[in-house]
This record gives structure tokens, C-alpha cells and sequence, in this order.
């Protein structure tokens, strides 16, 4: 990697961790380049405010996320194994995140949507996209379980939205209370969401 793409790198690098450390209103553009260890004329070099940086830090981990989600929901298992994959998969992750620092890191997406949320704006709307984005992914499965015959519900995109927001909020939970086992309860509620009655139909964990 060359001298330029290195001084890119340690931006996006340093901001990310920054972000998911302290959030994004805190921040300055100062701190972040002490922390890459590049002057701030390389900074705007590549990133024309703290705004832009931002987008791309967030693009940069929905990329990441994104392909994980893929591999997980159009992998070869049940719809709802692929499901209950994709939680379990979030716990996981939290829990590496806390024994890895000491804390649940909890989601970037959602800890700034809530640091975001009264301030309209290029960085809100990005944030409405890749919910948005998740919500698709997971009314195709649900929509294909329903076809199964081994969901209930009418609204296939209403329950993929309510599944979508019952993983925030339990992953808000882990990040409030710093435990990852707030997550535990997830599978079972979006079993209770989907009207999953049958014991035939549930997937063990």
C-alpha cells in the first residue's frame, strides 16, 4: 500500500474506533488525525469535512456487515436457522467486543441514530438506508419461510421491520447493562413476532 493510501487508511481506521468509542458529535477533526498520526492537510486531502469522513466510515463498516449478512441469509440452511444464525451471530460479536475491551461495543448504526436522531442530515439519512437495506434482507427470508407455511404473519415487511428494531433494542440492552446475554431473549421474541407456535417449527439453538 502506498504513502497515500496509508494516510487514508489510518483516518478511517482512527475515526472508526473513535466513533464507536465516544460517537461522532464529540470529536474533532484535530483529534482524529493525532490519533491516525497524520497532519490535518492529509485529512482534507481525502475528506473535504468531518462529515464526509463519517459517511465513509459508516459505509465502510455497512460493507462489512452487509457481506456478513449476505453469507449468513442466502446461505443453504432453513429460513429460520438463517435467521437464528444472523442473532446468533450478533451475540457473538458482542461478546468478542467485550472481551476484547473490557465493554459490549453495542451497534455503530444504532448508537448514532440515536446521537443523530434530532439532527436532519446527510449522516441520518444514510443511517435510514442501511436500516432500510436490513429490513429487505430479512422480509426475503421471513417472505420465504411464510411460503414454507412455517410463519404466521400477514405483513411480511412489517415483521422483517419489527424483527430488525427487536435486534437494536436488545442490542442496546447488552450495551447499556454490559452484558451480552441481554441477547439471549432474542431468538424467542422474534419466535413470538413471526407466530411461531409449534415446537416442530423451532429452531433449536
Amino acid at each position: 500500500m502506498g504513502r497515500t493510501s496509508d494516510a487514508k487508511y489510518k483516518i478511517l481506521t482512527a475515526a472508526q474506533l473513535l466513533i464507536e468509542q465516544r460517537g461522532y458529535t464529540a470529536l474533532s477533526i484535530a483529534e482524529i488525525c493525532r490519533s491516525a498520526g497524520t497532519p490535518k492537510g492529509s485529512f482534507y486531502h481525502f475528506f473535504g469535512s468531518k462529515e464526509t469522513l463519517a459517511l465513509a466510515v459508516i459505509d465502510e463498516h455497512w460493507a462489512a456487515e452487509q457481506r456478513e449478512w449476505n453469507h449468513i441469509l442466502s446461505g443453504d440452511a432453513e429460513p429460520l436457522e438463517r435467521l437464528r444464525q444472523l442473532f446468533k451471530g450478533t451475540e457473538s460479536r458482542e461478546q468478542e467486543g467485550q472481551d476484547d475491551c473490557g465493554s459490549v461495543p453495542g451497534c455503530m448504526f444504532g448508537n448514532l441514530s440515536l446521537e443523530m436522531s434530532n439532527q436532519a442530515g446527510a449522516i441520518q439519512g444514510r443511517l435510514q438506508a442501511i436500516f432500510e437495506a436490513q429490513v429487505d434482507m430479512v422480509d426475503a427470508v421471513i417472505a420465504e419461510a411464510r411460503e414454507r407455511g412455517e410463519v404466521t404473519v400477514v405483513d411480511t415487511r412489517a415483521a422483517a421491520r419489527s424483527l430488525v428494531a427487536q435486534l437494536e433494542g436488545q442490542v442496546l440492552f447488552a450495551k447499556l447493562y454490559n452484558n451480552p446475554s441481554q441477547l439471549n431473549t432474542l431468538w424467542p421474541c422474534c419466535m413470538a413476532l413471526l407466530g411461531i407456535h409449534d415446537a416442530q417449527a423451532t429452531v433449536s439453538a
